[in-house]
């Protein structure tokens, strides 16, 4: 019994030291006691909490699928099973990838020959950059084609090819004839050199009519990745057309000495 007495008076004592300084502290004006705060702090925390969960996105839900609206227009919210779709086919842009994929095997070949033929290092810095480019370009093509259920048509560069029909078709704009193949194969060192440049010019030349011919298709080269591409074709040709020219020149220049 004394024992119980001694632990139920300590815990008095307990009480009235807690009570007092609980009173004694500047929460007192407000009329709440530490206990009181403490359990207004840990309400007011897991209220905050709770509200804060509830802003953050449910990383389970579906994405919203979001369509610009046109200028000054809203956007839309789509459906959560809209799928992307290709833009419409255009003939002239499966004519021209298939044609500027053979037009552009030409040209590597030709390139192909620079190693074996010709020890000139300008030119054959010019033949490593036109291979690596236009190999790249071939696979973008594929690529394309592939994507729209097109075929790519296998044909011997610089023979002419078939057309959908199975008749045989002309050379595309600029593509050397076999017979100027032949003639550049046969060739060494400096005539290699301007026979390679010459028809290396009448190659680029030709592709530039090409995207001409595309641009003016009606409804031709439309979509991002034709009209990039082709007028990526566009700038690229036409610069190395000039640094060819250049090379023209300069030989022309020491021939006359």
């Amino acid at each position: 019994m004394a024992l119980n007495a001694t632990i139920l008076d300590y815990s008095e004592m307990l009480k009235a030291e807690f009570s007092r300084r609980t009173q004694s502290s500047p929460f007192a004006r407000l009329g709440m006691t530490l206990p009181a705060l403490v359990l207004s702090a840990s309400t007011c925390a897991g209220f905050l909490s709770s509200f804060a969960c509830a802003q953050q996105p449910d990383r389970a839900s579906t994405p919203v699928v979001v369509q610009p609206g046109a200028p000054g227009q809203p956007s839309r919210i789509l459906p959560p099973s809209t799928k992307a779709t290709l833009p419409p086919r255009s003939q002239a842009d499966i004519d021209f990838m298939q044609g500027m994929i053979m037009h552009h095997a030409q040209a590597v070949d030709m390139t192909a020959l620079i190693p074996s033929h010709t020890n000139n290092k300008e030119l054959r810095l010019l033949g490593a950059r036109i291979s690596r480019s236009q190999s790249d370009e071939i696979k973008f093509m594929q690529r394309w084609l592939a994507a729209r259920g097109e075929s790519v048509a296998t044909v011997m560069p610089g023979m002419p090819g078939m057309d959908n029909s199975g008749r045989p078709m002309s050379l595309m704009p600029g593509m050397l004839t076999p017979q100027q193949m032949e003639a550049l194969q046969k060739a060494k060192t400096t005539e290699f050199d301007r026979l390679f440049l010459l028809g290396m010019i009448q190659h680029h030349r030709g592709a530039l009519t090409m995207v001409n011919d595309l641009f003016n298709v009606a409804g031709a080269g439309q979509t991002a990745d034709v009209f990039d591409f082709a007028t990526d074709v566009d700038t690229t040709q036409r610069a190395e057309i000039r640094v060819m020219e250049s090379m023209l020149k300069k030989r022309q220049s020491k021939e006359r000495r």
